[in-house]
């Protein structure tokens, strides 16, 4: 099983790198993936000579060859402007351009980090339509980290959820936190209007 972790991270640290580790750790734990990183920082040249001869160089084809081979992906981006980095959002151009169809079906981890919680909505206006244009099935919990996020609660019950998802989409399990051998209950329309009576 292999798991590819797309950063477009730009800094070295990097928070978006980070992210995109601590999420593939935990999906790697419930899957025992095998997990490939690829660093859109150090493609960026091959992206931009992608759009002006339509050829990916040696490094850019393999990342796209690693994703297209993916059971799963996690996709990590800083926010810039509101919105998902340009560096982002040309590597999915370019890829989708070389292979339609290399993201159908595929389940996706929407990520992002920024430095305000106010972007934290960058997941569902600009992430989550994208990988649905793409043809995807982005997992219901995305993650996003603010500055103040690190170290502090909640944001590792928010990449331990998630992972939980990408976990049971990339190993073919129907509900997520429904113990193995067991169906969820299914309760009568009737039972649950009188439940609802005083």
């Amino acid at each position: 099983m292999k798991l590819v972790v797309v950063s477009a991270g730009l800094s070295v640290p990097s928070s978006t790198r980070l992210l995109g580790d601590r999420l593939a750790a935990r999906v790697a734990e419930r899957t025992s993936a095998d997990v490939t990183v690829v660093e859109l920082r150090d493609l960026a040249v091959e992206i931009a000579h992608n759009f002006t001869n339509g050829f990916p160089g040696r490094a850019l084809g393999a990342a796209f060859d690693a994703v297209a081979a993916a059971n799963g992906l996690i996709v990590v981006t800083p926010v810039f402007s509101a919105s998902y980095s340009g560096l982002f959002k040309s590597f999915f151009d370019a890829l989708s351009v070389h292979d339609e169809g290399a993201l159908a079906g595929k389940p996706v981890l929407i990520a992002a980090t920024g430095g305000t919680a106010r972007h934290s909505l960058v997941l569902d206006h600009a992430l989550r339509p994208l990988f649905a244009y793409l043809r995807t099935v982005v997992v219901p919990t995305g993650v996003y980290a603010a500055s103040e996020d690190w170290g502090a609660e909640g944001l590792d019950g928010r990449i331990e959820r998630a992972a939980g998802e990408l976990a049971a989409l990339m190993t073919g399990l129907s509900t997520v936190g429904t113990p193995a051998g067991e169906s969820p209950v299914a309760v009568p329309f009737e039972a649950q209007l009188a439940a609802l009576k005083p």
